[in-house]
């Protein structure tokens, strides 16, 4: 199977990453609620930490992220760095849309972290410092997840990596049009501060 060949499995390789749903597995194994029906029914790590389970939600994210790293790099070196940015497109969209559930997923931004890992880490630093010195300014997870998504296509271009600032760009896109109810809350002044219970 040639290089060109190969990118539509790539694609797939990263959306059956991605579409995993560790969080309902997690919250499932530990005898939780149907992570569906507390909170926001979301099923990323936020939600999960709705549940009260701290190390369920640290679990989450981590995995979250190490399968858009896995199907990133497991792609790019089968097939070289296109490869690569399809595979980290793929787990984005299956995470946010896996078949499995009915095409309703997770927010992104754990996945985000986790392809910008295995594309480029050092956007990956750079997108976690910007969450955390807004999450710590404004204490909303949702702007501080919004702030630095928009700030990591830049830093991507200044780095001299437009192809990646380009899918980066995508991602943002894709990842305010997930977070639109949290937009429209903060915007009335009811969302949701990191801490509070809700």
């Amino acid at each position: 199977m040639g290089p060109e060949t190969f990118l539509p499995v790539a694609f797939f390789i990263g959306y059956l990453f991605g579409s995993i749903p560790f969080g309902l597995i997690l919250t499932r194994l530990a005898g939780t609620p149907d992570l569906r029906s507390i909170g926001s029914g979301n099923i990323g790590a936020t939600n999960v930490l709705r549940t009260g389970r701290k190390g369920l939600a640290a679990a989450t994210l981590l995995l979250d992220a190490l399968k858009g790293t896995a199907a990133v790099i497991i792609a790019g070196s089968i097939s070289g760095p296109n490869a690569a940015m399809l595979a980290a497109l793929g787990a984005f969209l299956g995470h946010l849309f896996p078949v499995w559930l009915k095409f309703r997923g997770g927010k992104g931004v754990a996945v985000y972290i986790g392809v910008l890992i295995g594309l480029f880490w050092p956007a990956a630093i750079a997108f976690c410092f910007v969450w955390l010195a807004t999450a710590f300014t404004s204490r909303y997870s949702s702007l501080s997840a919004l702030v630095a998504s928009v700030v990591t296509p830049f830093f991507l271009w200044g780095f001299g990596q437009p192809t990646l600032a380009a899918l980066s760009a995508v991602l943002t896109l894709l990842l305010f049009y997930m977070h639109r109810a949290n937009i429209a809350r903060l915007r009335a002044g009811t969302e949701g501060k990191i801490g509070e219970k809700r």
